[in-house]
């Protein structure tokens, strides 16, 4: 790949992920109550160590997309399952094994009175293999947004290994970039946004 065409791939990425999060709704800059600079200087990211918060950095826009996805993921399930079965969808269409995990997870967030939790939707706290689960399990409904359930989890697998390793402050290569690029894509054209 010569220089011109890394850039316009990059570009491309980041356009891609703009895109991305407008349609997940996300909120203008002048809407943020803080600034990028305001975050870092209230997180003291000016004493950390350069080379890392660089790298850091470079995953923070991954990052953005990978969660954008999660988040639209969870919120067409829940879109799809809500108007075929109303508001007691998670009951009658989540097993019980998904429903107790995410109970449990939520229940664990409710003890730490301090700290922010991740939502109040039960679907806030699932994962990724959960999502296949609940999809398969409703597959009727979910058939006509997707190729194929098997399809779905191979989606639902590339962007987990990638979410992992970014969640535990690893570096993604550019070849696992350009795949997750590639899977992100792929869906958005054939689910939405």
């Amino acid at each position: 790949m010569t220089g011109n065409d890394q850039l316009y791939s990059f570009v491309l990425k980041g356009l891609l992920t703009e895109e991305s999060l407008d349609k997940a709704g996300r909120k203008n800059r002048s809407e943020i109550a803080l600034s990028d600079e305001a975050i870092a200087a209230t997180l003291s990211l000016d004493l950390l160590p350069s080379d890392l918060v660089a790298n850091a950095r470079s995953m923070a826009v991954i990052y953005t997309a990978v969660a954008a996805f999660e988040n639209a993921v969870r919120e067409l399930i829940s879109g799809v399952l809500l108007e075929n079965y109303g508001e007691g969808w998670w009951e009658q269409c989540v097993s019980q094994n998904v429903r107790g995990r995410a109970e449990k997870r939520a229940e664990e967030e409710r003890k730490i009175k301090w700290h922010t939790q991740r939502g109040v939707n039960p679907i806030n706290y699932t994962t990724m293999a959960d999502l296949v689960n609940v999809m398969r399990n409703n597959w009727d409904h979910f058939e006509p947004h997707v190729r194929s359930i098997d399809w779905v989890a191979s989606v639902f697998d590339a962007v987990e290994r990638s979410r992992n390793v970014i969640m535990h402050s690893g570096i993604l290569e550019q070849g696992d970039i350009e795949r997750l690029g590639v899977f992100l894509r792929d869906w958005v054209k054939q689910v939405g946004a």
